[in-house]
């Protein structure tokens, strides 16, 4: 393995850390978020002191999802690391840019392909 495998595992590492504590974090606050709906009987959909707990609830699943996805796209990145494959992009099989990946490390696409 490359020093540069070795430097995007790494990256792929903490990403992989940060994202799963993450989820474990929105799966607490939603958590939180149902049961306050429960414990209270007060009609929040018309409350002016800001958003309320259903809008709430609706965000946080919203970054549930979007972590969990990213989650799964990185375990695919080691996957292609410990393949040979990374760095390539799935679609058209390019190099994906170093910037792009540094930034992004479980990137599957070249910035072509992405968008």
């Amino acid at each position: 393995m490359t020093d540069r495998d070795e430097k995007f595992r790494a990256l792929l590492q903490i990403e992989q850390r940060d994202t799963a504590k993450l989820i474990g974090d929105l799966g607490h606050d939603i958590g939180q978020l149902v049961n306050a709906r429960q414990d209270s009987n007060s009609d929040d959909e018309h409350d002016p002191e800001g958003s309320t707990l259903a809008f709430e609830r609706s965000q946080t699943d919203a970054l549930l999802a979007q972590s969990t996805q990213r989650l799964s796209q990185i375990g695919e990145a080691l996957e292609r690391l410990d393949a040979g494959t990374y760095g390539l992009c799935v679609r058209c099989g390019e190099p994906i840019a170093a910037a792009r990946l540094e930034a992004r490390p479980y990137a599957p696409n070249c910035i072509g392909c992405a968008s």
